[in-house]
């Protein structure tokens, strides 16, 4: 990046993050700017950015102006203060000490919060009365494809309330279309959405895949255990957990998604998947901006989001209800389901309970994703097709999702001997997570 803006003369550099090992990365990049001698304004953005993210963990790094800018619509206003001969200085003074208001106040909210040794996190971890809900056996154990999954069928399962905050037309869906502000452009967008989604179901050319899992497990402290067949006496694969330790008030534990699974003693599953609703996307895209029809392009991009996301929540009803079985009489309308009022729960890597986007390679070798779905990782492991989705199931009634928090050095230290990944790779997947600062 820095030799290419040598290179072409460029005026300002922007970073754009969409997974957190993207995060880090922006760090690295602010500091190889002081080291090369950098003074261009670096723009921060993306969907994995903040505030303060950008204040705390970037701007130190860098004596150049550092701005976070919401929405890539927002920068046009943010590059032409910075390259007015008049507004460059009394912006970037306003940017400076909003950075440093930002991190004083976000000091003296971790002044405020109170971190248990990994020990004593274990020892508040939520307890589960395991004989009281026996697990139900899977009606079939081991990996399922589903290539070419009917974009008709998953169509009733979108989620439109998102693909209008794509487009920053902020209400629930279907209310929206009825807004006496938005209503008139939510049903525009609505109908032209519809109209190309008819066209990409008619013809073809955007495709679904899926792979998921279903396999005997069991916790064994904060890992899962998961086995090669019901006899559970091998070990196929072992998913990692991270526990909360962030001091709770009383009543409440500091959990670990392997709290949802039983120990040894009991009989327990554990599923896994991985769907993508991108084949073909990029060809289609590039068509349409051949043709200067940049509007139907970004349609089809946030549609193809869309059929993933309704992917995940048509396979999940259907391992509740076929596959696992767990909930077989589950009958749910639409906004049930998009409110969640099912059992169970399908945690992401990479995401608030489940940080580490490292357990990606567990999934994609438990599935063999890459030959089943063609959906790949990158080295920072996003997926690719982009719009894609993956996660685990849990069908514990009481399984919920958390944030883990912050993370002290003792459950780092303890993380890289359970992964067998080095304490200094691991502190630099986990940044945004460390409640210290690494040597």
């Amino acid at each position: 990046i820095l030799q290419e803006a040598r290179t072409r003369g460029v005026k300002i550099i922007g970073l754009s993050g969409l997974i957190t090992p993207s995060l880090d990365e922006m760090v690295h990049v602010a500091r190889e700017m002081t080291r090369q001698g950098f003074n261009l304004p670096l723009l921060i953005g993306g969907a994995t950015t903040s505030r303060v993210h950008t204040a705390v963990k970037v701007a130190p790094h860098y004596d150049g102006p550092v701005v976070h800018v919401l929405d890539a619509s927002r920068s046009v206003g943010v590059v032409n203060s910075l390259l007015s001969d008049t507004q460059r200085e009394p912006y970037v003074r306003r940017v400076v000490a909003e950075n440093e208001a930002i991190r004083k106040q976000h000091a003296r909210r971790q002044d405020r919060t109170v971190y248990l040794s990994l020990e004593e996190a274990r020892a508040n971890r939520h307890v589960v009365a395991w004989d009281k809900v026996p697990a139900l056996s899977p009606r079939q154990l081991g990996v399922t494809a589903l290539r070419d999954y009917s974009l008709k069928e998953l169509r009733s399962y979108i989620d439109w309330t998102p693909f209008f905050i794509t487009w920053e037309m902020k209400g629930k869906y279907p209310q929206i279309l009825d807004s006496p502000e938005k209503g008139a452009a939510a049903r525009r967008l609505f109908e032209d959405a519809n109209s190309v989604l008819d066209r990409l179901i008619e013809n073809g050319r955007l495709r679904a895949h899926g792979v998921c899992g279903l396999w005997a497990a069991n916790s064994v402290g904060d890992d899962i255990e998961l086995y090669t067949d019901a006899s559970r006496r091998s070990v196929r694969a072992v998913l990692h957990t991270l526990r909360q330790q962030a001091r709770k008030t009383r009543g409440r534990p500091n959990r670990a998604l392997a709290d949802y699974v039983a120990p040894k003693d009991f009989e327990d599953y554990v599923g896994a998947f991985v769907v993508t609703a991108g084949d073909g996307v990029n060809a289609l895209v590039r068509e349409y901006e051949a043709d200067h029809d940049d509007y139907t392009a970004i349609l089809v991009r946030a549609l193809a989001d869309r059929l993933a996301e309704a992917f995940a929540e048509r396979l999940h009803e259907r391992i509740r209800t076929e596959l696992w079985g767990y909930a077989a009489d589950e009958q749910l309308t639409m906004e049930d389901i998009v409110s969640e009022r099912y059992q169970g729960i399908r945690p992401a890597p990479g995401y608030p309970a489940c940080p580490d986007h490292l357990e990606k390679r567990t999934l994609w070798d438990l599935m063999d994703v890459d030959n089943l779905t063609n959906i790949t990782l990158t080295e920072n492991l996003a997926m690719i097709p982009g719009a894609s989705v993956c996660g685990m199931y849990l069908s514990h009634p009481e399984a919920a999702y958390f944030d883990v928090g912050h993370l002290g050095r003792d459950q780092i230290v303890n993380y890289a001997k359970r992964t067998k990944i080095p304490i200094s790779d691991l502190e630099i997947w986990l940044h945004s997570r460390l409640n210290y600062i690494p040597d």
